[in-house]
């Protein structure tokens, strides 16, 4: 068996969880969310824990189960406490300002490029150079984290773009020094 499909998941009490017709519905202090199961594997509800079964022993059946649990578990936690991702702007005179459903990026381009935010995401700008992400759906989150920073990603050179925080950008010698150095 699946070592994290077989693990039995715990609801808690903020909590409710229906299934129907193969469709697990997810609904808790911060919204609702729901996902639809495949055939090959089963999820019931017992004793106020979720549990997941697989039909048959195929390759597809035991790497299904352990993913249907897990984004079981992810969409408890989205439900409950919510997903963030953070991004910093680097560069002199790159900014971002986040209005009613745009973020406003000002990144040295002609033109401030304007981002659409999908519905059930919120975004804020508490500084100028720095963006925060929210929302319940963990993979909603992450695409539209990764979107942004697809405008600007980090240069080689001199590091300006858009990161997430933490992110470390390995910098490359300009060409200058590249043939000093080669005598």
């Amino acid at each position: 068996m699946s070592r994290i499909g077989k693990k039995p998941v715990t609801i808690p009490q903020a909590v409710k969880i229906e299934v129907k017709d193969g469709t697990v519905f997810v609904e808790g202090p911060k919204g609702k969310l729901y996902y639809s199961t495949r055939d090959r594997v089963k999820v019931e509800i017992k004793d106020n824990q979720l549990l997941v079964t697989r039909l048959g022993d195929s390759k597809l059946d035991k790497s299904l189960h352990g993913l249907t649990r897990a984004l079981i578990i992810n969409m408890i936690k989205g439900v409950t406490e919510g997903y963030v991702k953070e991004l910093e702007i680097i560069g002199i005179g790159f900014k971002a300002k986040s209005e009613a459903n745009n973020l406003n990026l000002q990144l040295g381009f002609s033109h401030p490029v304007n981002f659409a935010v999908p519905e059930g995401i919120k975004i804020e700008t508490p500084k100028p150079n720095q963006i925060v992400v929210r929302g319940i759906d963990k993979e909603v989150v992450g695409r539209v984290s990764h979107e942004i920073r697809a405008v600007f990603p980090p240069e080689p050179y001199k590091g300006k773009g858009i990161r997430f925080v933490g992110e470390y950008v390995k910098k490359k010698i300009g060409k200058a020094q590249a043939t000093t150095g080669a005598k």
